[in-house]
């Protein structure tokens, strides 16, 4: 009786001791791999994925954190100077490795995940606060343009989440809407924001595009701190996402930073000197037509000021560092680069004199008409207030600390409290902290569940119910 062998162990044999598959399972293996890499790479946009919705217990402080993601998946929350929440206040759009390059949002009160971008973004991703709508800006991979040349790119997202929930996804034409592209010459990128009018976005420009508008006379500046970055020029420029026309706002002599938008003051622009660190002048703003350029606030040589951030109509929120060590004159000997100012960042002796205790520190707040500043509150011990934000009613601010640490403060009655602890030092990178729309709720990204200690995860803060509680 001739006996057949079954498809499953048929012609796998040894040549000079090395196994060989039969063909057919090598194709089936390929297509196997091709379709994973594909699914996992270039997933449609409006893929969904389950919920990861945790809620865990502050260990330190005993405060619900709620979070809504839970796998190691390279999330990380958009930049705090940038709106997180969309404009119905049920999404929150982060950036993630869930599929390489796009980004995600999640429903705060039922955990899915929707993929709301396809074939990538470049810079900031901004949420509209009056429409249910993101911009980014774009280099696409099938499309080439000019070097120097991106796309700005508008997504709806309302349309997007019902075909989502409903099944009946299109393609990513039906969701998406090319603004315009930039010229290539004045090579835009970085920091792109959506202007209050949200009519306009905000770019930097090229070193180059930037020298063409600086006026004659102005003194240039030069690198500045031990990171040899803030030389100059810097230049802002925008775009009508409805025409796709493009303007030049401003040129400075020095390196353009971050750059955030007021939402509630059409045509108001902040962004600061960049150096790494401390600057000579951090923070500054200017109007969309180029008039009005100032220092935001003043600052002295001995004030680190930074991570400033736009809390409410005529309000920023910035911190003035308060983490390194007062120099010890009789102290003979010390660590090269350490010595007097401890070991956290940034102790460089290049930096100068700034950042200790010996002048007022902590979370100050600028009246942006007015000029006035006060400040909040200071943490008593490490770095002080690193990060801050600040809830748009002028009830509270919150910012954390080189511990992750957060902290609350009541604007009202002056109170502060460490609001949650635990979320590991060694994380990627810093939690951000950032105020919902509404003010009763702070988001950060956080590292407490990731088991390497690295990876981290967006998070929501409760404000406590007795601080919500008018007195």
């Amino acid at each position: 009786m001739k006996v057949t062998k079954s498809i499953s162990t048929q012609k796998v044999g040894r040549r000079q001791g090395k196994v060989f598959m039969h063909p057919f399972f090598m194709r089936c293996s390929i297509l196997i791999f091709l379709l994973m890499f594909t699914l996992d790479s270039f997933a449609q946009i409006g893929t969904r994925f389950p919920s990861e919705r945790k809620v865990v217990t502050d260990p330190e402080t005993g405060i619900e954190l709620v979070f809504l993601t839970s796998k190691p998946a390279g999330d990380s929350k958009i930049y705090p100077t940038h709106n997180q929440w969309t404009s119905d206040g049920k999404w929150i759009i982060f950036r993630s490795h869930r599929v390489e390059g796009e980004a995600m949002a999640v429903n705060e009160k039922t955990g899915d995940i929707v993929q709301v971008t396809e074939g990538g973004y470049s810079g900031m991703l901004n949420i509209a606060r009056n429409s249910m709508k993101l911009y980014f800006m774009r280099k696409p991979k099938n499309e080439p343009l000019e070097k120097g040349a991106v796309q700005v790119v508008e997504v709806d997202l309302k349309k997007l989440f019902a075909d989502s929930e409903s099944g009946n996804l299109k393609s990513k034409d039906a969701y998406e809407r090319i603004c315009g592209v930039t010229p290539p010459e004045i090579e835009a990128g970085g920091d792109m924001v959506l202007d209050g009018s949200e009519e306009w976005v905000w770019f930097r420009v090229g070193r180059d595009e930037a020298m063409k508008h600086l006026p004659k006379g102005v003194e240039m500046k030069g690198d500045f701190g031990p990171r040899n970055m803030g030389a100059g020029p810097g230049g802002i420029a925008g775009m009508n996402i409805k025409t796709g026309e493009t303007k030049h706002v401003i040129s400075v002599p020095f390196q353009v930073g971050h750059i955030q938008n007021n939402p509630w003051v059409p045509g108001q622009i902040v962004f600061c000197w960049e150096t790494g660190g401390k600057s000579p002048q951090r923070t500054w703003i200017v109007n969309s037509d180029g008039t009005g350029l100032r220092p935001l606030y003043p600052e002295s040589e001995y004030e680190w000021v930074t991570h400033e951030a736009v809390i409410s109509p005529d309000e920023v929120a910035f911190a003035i560092m308060g983490h390194r060590e007062i120099p010890n004159t009789n102290k003979e000997d010390s660590e090269e680069g350490t010595g007097v100012y401890g070991a956290n960042p940034g102790q460089e002796s290049e930096w100068g004199p700034s950042g200790t205790r010996e002048k007022p520190t902590g979370l100050g707040i600028v009246n942006i008409y007015s000029r006035e500043m006060t400040i909040a509150g200071q943490i008593p011990y490490g770095s002080g207030f690193w990060h801050v934000s600040g809830s748009p009613d002028k009830r509270f601010v919150v910012g954390d600390n080189f511990a992750r640490e957060i902290y609350l403060i009541n604007r009202e009655t002056s109170e502060m409290m460490l609001l949650s602890a635990g979320h590991k030092q060694t994380a990627r990178d810093h939690c951000h902290p950032t105020f919902s729309p509404d003010g009763t709720k702070i988001q950060i990204q956080s590292a407490m569940l990731s088991e390497n200690g690295r990876e981290m995860n967006i998070c929501i803060i409760p404000v406590p119910d007795k601080w919500l509680k008018k007195h």
